[in-house]
C-alpha cells in the first residue's frame, strides 16, 4: 500500500518498514539528485542502506562560464558530483554517456539503464517524475523526464524479463524485480510520500555547494532550497516530496 499524502516519516522508519538494504539512484545530470533526494540519501546511509548513484550525462552543457568548452565541464561536473556524493555516504557513481540536453528514452537507454540495475540490484530506485509538473516548470526539464521514463520503462516490466536484453542475462545479470520507485519532482497531485529529513538539511546544502559551477547566486538558492523544504515539511524541521510507487509487492501478478 502507498504512504497516504499526509504521511511524514523519516527515511529510517521507510527503511525500517520495506526492508530497505539497496537503494539505487538516477539523474539525468549532476546535482539533480542533490536537488531532489540529498536529505533522504543521508538519512538512508545513515541508517546503513548501501546507496550507489548513476548519472545519465555528465552535464556538459551545464554551467555559466561560457569560456569552458564542454569536456571541461563534463570533468569538472563529475568532480562535483563525486564530491556532493561523498558528502552524503555515497562512494558509487556511475557516469552514463547520454548527451546533456538530447536525453530520450530509447531502447538503448533503457538496455544501459537495466544493466546498471541488474549488477546493483537495488529494492528502491530514485529517478525524477517522468511527467510535467506545471505547478514549477523548472523541474521539468525534458532531460529529467526522459531520465525518469527511461527508469520507469527498465522498472517494469525489462529489468524483471529475463527474455528483454539477453545478452545482459547471457553476461550472468540476472533477471530480477524492483519492489519501489521513489520519483523526485512529482507534480503536486502525484506526491503521496513526504519524508522528514530534519538534520540532514545542513549535509544536503553541503552537498549543492559542490555543485559551484552551477550556482552563480549560491546563497540565493540555498534560501530558496531550504524554504521549500520548511514548506514540504509544514512544522518545525525540513522535508523531501516524493511520488512512492510500489511495482512488485507481495501479492502482485506479473502482468496485472
Amino acid at each position: 500500500m502507498a504512504p497516504s499524502e499526509s504521511a511524514l516519516k523519516t527515511p529510517d522508519q521507510l527503511v525500517q518498514q520495506h526492508g530497505i538494504t539497496r537503494v539505487l539512484a538516477f539523474g539525468a545530470h549532476p546535482d539533480d539528485i542533490d536537488f531532489g533526494a540529498a536529505g533522504t540519501i543521508a538519512g538512508l546511509t545513515a541508517s546503513g542502506v548501501q546507496v550507489t548513484v548513476c548519472l545519465l550525462t555528465s552535464g556538459d552543457a551545464g554551467g555559466f562560464e561560457l569560456g569552458r568548452d564542454s569536456a571541461e565541464m563534463a570533468r569538472l561536473r563529475e568532480i562535483e558530483q563525486r564530491e556532493a556524493s561523498a558528502l552524503l555516504g555515497v562512494h558509487d557513481v556511475i557516469m552514463l554517456d547520454e548527451r546533456d540536453g538530447f536525453v530520450a528514452p530509447t531502447d538503448e537507454l533503457v538496455g544501459k539503464i537495466v544493466r546498471v540495475m541488474r549488477q546493483v540490484r537495488p529494492e528502491v530506485v530514485i529517478a525524477p517524475h517522468p511527467e510535467r509538473a506545471w505547478d514549477r516548470l523548472q523541474k521539468s526539464h525534458p532531460d529529467h523526464m526522459a531520465c525518469g521514463e527511461a527508469v520507469v520503462r527498465a522498472a517494469y516490466p525489462f529489468v524483471e524479463n529475463p527474455f528483454a536484453y539477453p545478452e545482459l542475462q547471457a553476461a550472468g545479470l540476472e533477471a530480477f524485480k524492483i519492489r519501489h520507485l521513489l520519483l523526485t519532482t512529482a507534480p503536486q497531485h502525484q506526491v503521496n510520500l513526504r519524508l522528514d529529513v530534519t538534520g540532514q538539511e545542513a549535509v544536503k546544502m553541503a552537498a549543492l555547494r559542490q555543485h559551484f559551477s552551477q550556482h552563480p547566486d549560491a546563497a540565493r538558492m540555498e534560501g530558496f532550497v531550504l524554504d521549500q523544504m520548511r514548506q514540504i515539511h509544514a512544522g518545525d524541521g525540513f522535508a523531501e516530496e516524493f511520488h512512492w510507487v510500489t511495482v512488485n509487492a507481495a501479492d502482485t501478478i506479473s502482468g496485472f
